[in-house]
């Protein structure tokens, strides 16, 4: 009864959408070519003779989520993965692969029950306790869990040692900050329909949770918990510093179609104070749209970041506006005039709306210039939306507009992409990319290299840095820090962030293409707003930079 409601709605919704719909990539490619940079990542699927065989499956409360983390749990500084299986238990996902060889994983056993590895919708990494093991948060519908990282990627479930109750909410978001002060993170759970209420699932919209450690203890506590009311069925959120205050709010994308007046969120987010919501007054402008996953990227390197925000229909790209007054959140959607919208599939069907999920900004082809990862699939089996809908990687181009190379990168497969990782899984310097999907197989691709649009063997892409932020006491990882890397007249800009994508986190190193620079300067604003001196380094290095330390330093994988 509930799957048919769910139905009922987005057939009708889908009406408004494909009347607005703007022109796909597919209706303009056979009267203009694209603009395709020369360099187009080619991405050779692996999953399977890597080791990874996962799939996250289960009833309508699995048709959200699916996500996975990446985490260095055995301190080899090689991306491991923790994924969601819905139904199916989570897996870790040991990875064995050999520098700049093929990707290899191994499944090990974590020795937890099903009470914390079923049911599982996503998970996070983070250091919660300062220890120097990664530690995940998963992500359930029913009871959430805190798992403790130890040696040799050991987990124990540590939600009663830190006082954390996990609830009984459908959890769907996750994010993650160090508050001013704080020696342990503030922790964000965004939760999606409750299931028991009448009516549901129609305006049973759960609300948010936020916890807040207490002080002065020696252990992270999180006995104490905040309502973040309204909820509005969120799928993604992340604590971002918008207006370069030197603090971070709370940002959430909420799916709107199951409660009347739901919107995107931002929440004021002040030490020592409970959280509030940013109103119209204060030039918060009401967006209503099926909101599921959210990215962050300064791509002009101004300091102030710009989103894209995944729906069924369309992606937007928000700027802040040129015109808002300083404090003051406004906005406007860039989307369209930089060919970001991915509102219908660029191959196949294309005269049917797209439904996005995860979103992540990072430098498939080391051009230096930001791209854009969007999963794609149908939400199930709705007719009124694409039902083949390939995952989209647009690609960054040196006039700050994007242009999809999905199907030249060879992404463009049949699969209901929901949560990813992005990462350097062999360590050769080129971004690969691990895709979870409802009702199937993983994806796991191996970036190969580049080469032209027109056809090619891959060859060796431009020049990079991979950059590694530790600090002691506490937020050992630096999370809010921002990375400043120069090469020429080009400033590129990445943030350290526990949050985002829909049901997937990362924590490690930074990748940062450079294009043909052989030569970068690296400075570090660290989370308390200072920074560091200017490091010079050379390009296509591992660089680890010890706050106060003496240099940056290089590192070589074995």
């Amino acid at each position: 009864m509930i799957r048919a409601r769910w139905s009922a709605l987005f057939a009708a919704a889908s009406l408004a959408i494909l009347a607005a719909s703007q022109p796909s990539l597919g209706d303009e490619a056979a009267s203009e070519e694209r603009k395709v940079p020369m360099d187009v990542p080619v991405m050779v699927e692996q999953a399977l003779e890597a080791g990874i065989d996962h799939s996250y499956e289960g009833p309508w409360e699995f048709f959200v989520g699916g996500g996975a983390a990446g985490i260095d749990c055995n301190g080899d500084r090689k991306t491991d993965l923790f994924i969601a299986g819905g139904k199916n238990p989570a897996g870790l996902y040991v990875n064995r692969s050999e520098t700049g060889g093929a990707l290899k994983f191994e499944k090990v056993e974590t020795g937890l029950d099903e009470t914390v590895m079923t049911n599982v919708t996503g998970a996070y990494p983070i250091d919660l306790d300062n220890d120097g093991y990664k530690d995940l948060v998963v992500l359930r519908v029913g009871r959430n869990a805190i798992l403790k990282g130890g040696p040799g990627c050991s987990f124990t479930n540590a939600s009663r040692q830190f006082a954390y109750d996990g609830g009984r909410e459908w959890t769907t978001a996750f994010a993650a900050t160090f508050e001013a002060g704080a020696t342990f993170p503030t922790l964000a759970f965004g939760n999606y329909v409750d299931r028991s209420a009448p009516g549901s699932p129609w305006g049973t919209c759960h609300d948010n949770d936020l916890f807040r450690a207490q002080a002065g203890t020696e252990t992270p506590d999180y006995s104490q918990r905040t309502s973040l009311s309204p909820g509005y069925c969120t799928l993604s959120m992340l604590f971002t510093d918008w207006n370069r205050a030197g603090k971070a709010d709370l940002r959430m994308t909420n799916d709107r179609q199951y409660y009347r007046g739901g919107q995107e969120q931002l929440w004021r987010m002040d030490p020592d104070r409970p959280p509030r919501l940013y109103r119209s007054s204060e030039g918060w402008r009401h967006v209503t749209i099926w909101g599921m996953g959210i990215a962050e990227a300064d791509l002009n390197a101004d300091g102030y970041p710009e989103y894209a925000l995944t729906s069924m229909g369309d992606t937007k790209l928000q700027t802040l506006d040129e015109d808002a007054e300083e404090g003051r959140p406004i906005y406007r959607d860039i989307a369209f005039e930089k060919g970001a919208t991915a509102q219908r599939p660029y191959v196949g069907e294309a005269i049917r709306p797209s439904t996005g999920w995860h979103a992540e900004f990072d430098d498939f082809n080391n051009d230096g210039n930001l791209d854009l990862f969007i999963a794609k699939g149908n939400v199930e089996q709705m007719p009124e939306f694409a039902s083949f809908d390939p995952d989209n990687m647009l690609l960054g181009t040196f006039d700050g507009n994007f242009v999809e190379a999905g199907d030249l990168a060879g992404i463009d497969r049949p699969t209901k992409g929901r949560g990813a990782v992005i990462d350097d899984f062999n360590h050769d310097g080129m971004l690969d990319l691990l895709v979870v999907n409802r009702g199937g197989k993983a994806s796991l691709f191996r970036n190969t290299g580049g080469r032209d649009p027109k056809g090619g063997k891959p060859r060796q892409m431009g020049n990079w840095l991979e950059i590694e932020l530790k600090q002691k006491g506490a937020n050992p990882d630096a999370i809010g820090a921002r990375v400043s890397v120069k090469s020429g007249n080009e400033t590129r800009v990445r943030t350290i962030e526990v949050g985002g994508g829909h049901a997937s986190g990362r924590l490690g190193f930074v990748h940062v293409g450079l294009g043909v620079a052989e030569r970068a300067q690296i400075r570090v604003q660290w989370p308390d707003g200072e920074w560091s001196a200017p490091y010079r380094v050379f390009a296509n290095q591992f660089v680890r930079i010890d706050r106060n330390g003496p240099g940056a330093r290089y590192w070589l994988p074995e």
